[in-house]
C-alpha cells in the first residue's frame, strides 16, 4: 500500500513490482549460497540467476487462489524456469524472504529520505544566510521577548535536521540486516553458511540471533525516527503558520495569485495550507510510531499480528515523510520574508523588549538587583497599560538618569546590541 501523493521514486520502492523483484533477489542469493555449499549444482544456480523472473500481475492473481503471497510468488517464478526451479525457496520459510527483502526496501527508501532532508537543509541554509541580520522579535510563551534575527531561527532548524540525519543513519544500520534461518531461527533447514553467503550477496549484515523473523525493535526504531523527523517538520511548519497570521504577517508561503484560491466563499483568503498539511502528516506519523512499538511483543517465535499493519505503516510512513519533506522544501525555497513587517512588529510594544538591557545596565552600574528590577518593571507596566514609550518613561526616572550615561542609554535601546554574537552561531555551524 503506497500513498498516491508520494513522489514516483518512493512509489517505486514500495510498489508490488519492486517488492516481488526484491523477493526474487533474496531467492537468487539463497541459491548462490546453496551452490557454494555444494547442495545445488552450479549449473542450476546459474540458470536461476540468468533466467528467473517474476510477474507481479500474475502473483496478485495467484494470491486470489492460494491466499498466500509467497506461494503465489514461487509459482510465478517457477513459470520462468525449468527443472532448476525446484531449488527456488529451498530450505527457506516465508519470513526469511519477506523480512530480508523488506530490509532492502527500507534501505532504498531511507536513501531517498536522506536526499530529501539534504534538499530541505540546503533551502534552510540559503535562507539563513540571506536573513542572518534580518531583525525580528523573538517570542516566548507567544509573547514578545527580545530581538533576534530570522536567520537565527533557521540555524536552529538546520542543526535539528542534522541530528535527525544521524538518527536515520543509525536506523539504516539497524535495519541493514537479513536472515535466512528457517522456521524458528535454528538453521535446521538452511545452514548458517548459506545465510552468510546470501546476505553478503545482498549487501546485508547477518542478524546474529533470530526467531522466524527479524525482531521488530529494529522496525520500531526506524518508524520512531521517521515520526521524530515528522515532529520537527511540524515544529518548523507551526512556526511558519504562526508567522503568517494576519496579526504578524512576517512571512508568506508560496501562493499563485490569480489562480490559487484560499476559500470558496472569501476571495481574500491566503491560507498557510501547505504548512498545515505538513502538521497533519506529522500527527499521522506519530500514530504509526505507536503501531510499530505495538509490533515488538509478538507471541513466541512469531505470530502474524505485525504483518498486516506493516503492509500499511512502512510504505505509508516513508511516503508521507517524503511528501512532507517535499512540501516544506518548496515552502522554504519560495518563502517570502517581510523584513519591514518584522521591524514593525518589533516596535509594537513601544520599546518594552529592551527591558532586560535596562535591568542589566542598572545592575552593572552598582544598583542592587531588586531595586533595579523594580525601577524597570514599574516603567514597563506603565508602558504596557498606557501604551507609552518605554524609553521615555525610563528617562523620567532620576535614578536611571543618574546611574547611566547617554551613550549607555542609547546602547540599551539599540536592537542591534542584542545581536553582537549572531556571527558566532553561524561560525559554529559552518555558515561563516
Amino acid at each position: 500500500m503506497i500513498p498516491r501523493y508520494a513522489r514516483p521514486e518512493m512509489t517505486a520502492v514500495w510498489s508490488d513490482k519492486n517488492k516481488f523483484d526484491t523477493w526474487l533477489q533474496v531467492e537468487i542469493a539463497a541459491t548462490q549460497g546453496w551452490a557454494n555449499e555444494g547442495t545445488i549444482p552450479q549449473t542450476d544456480a546459474k540458470l536461476i540467476s540468468d533466467n528467473a523472473r517474476v510477474n507481479s500481475d500474475d502473483v496478485i492473481t495467484y494470491i486470489e487462489e492460494t491466499h498466500h503471497d509467497v506461494t503465489a510468488f514461487i509459482r510465478s517464478v517457477n513459470e520462468s524456469l525449468g527443472e532448476e526451479g525446484r531449488w527456488i525457496h529451498y530450505g527457506l520459510t516465508s519470513s526469511d524472504v519477506w523480512d530480508t527483502a523488506t530490509s532492502l526496501q527500507c534501505i532504498g527508501a531511507l536513501d531517498l529520505i536522506d536526499a530529501a532532508v539534504s534538499r530541505l537543509k540546503e533551502g534552510i541554509k540559503q535562507k539563513a544566510i540571506e536573513h542572518k541580520d534580518t531583525i525580528c522579535i523573538g517570542r516566548t510563551h507567544g509573547i514578545h521577548a527580545e530581538p533576534t534575527t530570522f536567520g537565527m531561527k533557521l540555524t536552529v532548524w538546520l542543526t535539528e535536521l542534522e541530528r535527525h540525519q544521524e538518527r536515520l543513519q543509525l536506523a539504516r544500520k539497524q535495519i541493514s540486516v537479513g536472515q535466512l534461518s528457517g522456521p524458528v531461527g535454528t538453521h535446521a533447514s538452511i545452514p548458517p553458511e548459506v545465510e552468510e553467503t546470501a546476505c553478503q550477496f545482498l549487501g546485508l549484515e547477518v542478524a546474529a540471533a533470530t526467531t522466524q523473523i527479524l525482531q521488530r525493535d529494529r522496525h520500531a526504531y526506524l518508524i520512531n525516527c521517521i515520526a521524530g523527523l515528522g515532529g520537527s517538520l511540524e515544529k518548523f511548519a507551526t512556526e511558519l503558520r504562526n508567522l503568517q497570521r494576519t496579526e504578524f504577517s512576517e512571512v508568506e508561503e508560496p501562493f499563485t495569485e490569480n489562480a490559487q484560491t484560499g476559500s470558496s466563499s472569501m476571495p481574500h483568503k491566503r491560507n498557510p495550507e501547505l504548512s498545515e498539511r505538513v502538521c497533519g502528516i506529522a500527527r499521522t506519523l506519530r500514530g504509526y510510531a505507536l503501531t510499530a512499538l505495538e509490533n515488538v511483543p509478538l507471541w513466541h517465535e512469531r505470530d502474524i499480528s505485525h504483518s498486516g499493519s506493516e503492509r500499511i505503516i512502512l510504505p505509508d510512513a516513508f511516503g508521507l515523510l517524503d511528501y512532507a519533506l517535499d512540501i516544506l522544501s518548496g515552502v522554504i525555497e519560495g518563502l517570502k520574508v517581510k523584513p519591514d513587517r518584522m521591524l514593525e512588529n518589533l516596535n509594537l510594544t513601544n520599546g518594552l523588549v529592551f527591558s532586560s538591557k535596562a535591568l542589566n545596565h542598572l545592575i552593572e552600574s552598582g544598583l542592587p538587583r531588586q531595586e533595579a528590577y523594580k525601577i524597570v518593571q514599574t516603567a514597563a507596566m506603565k508602558s504596557h497599560h498606557e501604551r507609552v514609550d518605554f524609553r521615555t518613561l525610563m528617562e523620567l526616572d532620576e535614578t536611571f538618569r543618574a546611574q547611566l550615561s547617554p551613550e549607555a542609554i542609547n546602547e540599551i535601546f539599540d536592537a542591534r546590541s542584542y545581536l553582537v554574537h549572531i556571527d558566532e552561531t553561524f561560525r559554529r555551524i559552518g555558515l561563516i
